[in-house]
């Protein structure tokens, strides 16, 4: 392939755009640098500002459906091959599990031997880590090393929000165990997250299982081993999300359970006390009906007298239901 001149790709509110030293380390892409295989360039671009879209949009170093697949809307991580190049797209983890679940950000992605061109809207945390890893002289020295290393990025980050959820999902069984009912909507959110990462991450697996099988000129059998690795991983991510998921279930059908129980509890008790009662609401209506006076009206120790009457009869009550152990 021929050279690309720095003035080519040098967009000016590019998030960044760099020269891979062919060491691990990057310096800043100039007009006067030339890029080639040994000395690739990374351009990350944010494709909502105007001049990332309209070089996106006029470039002709990049095929028109690849144009429009990095500025495009399509999420749903995806490869397909372009000549010597590859077009990914793949979703990535932001924040913590306390956020909605549908937040996973995309980034797309075209690169060969010379040029990698990454486009997102909102930032990719992921990243960073390559991106200290090159600004400290450790990072990847080709393309090759640059997929690899952020595909592993990216699962770290899934795997670790995978570990967040599956902790959450110990400590709601260990509450459910003391009879703790979680807040409303808790248990539902759990669910849909798990739901979510289940549907964009079992075809970022296919997408990395791919890219371990295609027979790029400027990945090694090295590169393809740590690929496949890596969707690996992922895939053992998946089986800890399909058991996770079946475990919110089974947690849903006993928190319903314990709500159940709760309530049987409340209205036997609620009953028990109609009952212990009834006699006496009895007597007190029928003295209170005065049709012919109150008996014991007129004498002082009537009132008492009728008050100590109804505590032996809940008394009374009460020892009945308890040796019926009904209490």
């Amino acid at each position: 392939m021929e050279a690309i001149k720095g003035t080519d790709v040098n967009v000016p509110d590019a998030v960044f755009a760099w020269l891979l030293d062919g060491r691990g380390g990057v310096k800043p892409l100039s007009d006067n640098d030339v890029i080639d295989s040994q000395h690739p360039c990374w351009l990350h671009l944010n494709y909502t500002h105007p001049e990332s879209a309209q070089w996106l949009a006029t470039t002709p170093l990049l095929p028109n459906n690849v144009r429009d697949a990095l500025a495009g809307e399509s999420t749903r991580p995806r490869v397909s091959r372009v000549g010597e190049g590859i077009l990914i797209t793949l979703r990535c983890i932001n924040g913590s599990t306390d956020e909605r679940p549908d937040q996973l950000v995309a980034m797309r992605l075209y690169m060969d031997e010379r040029l990698i061109v990454s486009t997102r809207q909102r930032k990719v945390l992921a990243l960073d880590d390559v991106v200290s890893d090159l600004q400290e002289g450790t990072g990847p020295a080709d393309c090759g090393s640059w997929l690899v290393d952020v595909c592993d990025a990216l699962t770290d980050h899934a795997s670790e929000f995978i570990e967040q959820l599956h902790d959450k999902i110990i400590d709601l069984e260990d509450n459910l165990l003391d009879q703790q009912i979680p807040p409303r909507g808790f248990l539902a959110l759990l669910r849909k997250q798990l739901i979510v990462m289940r549907r964009y991450m079992a075809p970022q697996r296919d997408v990395y299982a791919r890219l371990a099988s295609e027979r790029l000129p400027w990945m090694t059998d090295d590169h393809r081993r740590r690929m496949q690795d890596i969707a690996d991983r992922l895939g053992r991510g998946l089986d800890e999300i399909d058991a996770c998921i079946a475990r919110t279930g089974i947690m849903a059908d006993e928190i319903a359970q314990v709500m159940q129980e709760s309530l049987a509890r409340r209205t036997y008790t609620m009953s028990l006390m109609a009952m212990v009662f009834l006699p006496s609401t009895f007597l007190t209506g029928l003295f209170g009906v005065n049709l012919g006076g109150i008996p014991g009206g007129g004498w002082q120790f009537g009132f008492s007298l009728f008050c100590i009457l109804l505590v032996v009869l809940i008394g009374g009550v009460t020892l009945w239901l308890h040796r019926s152990k009904w209490l």
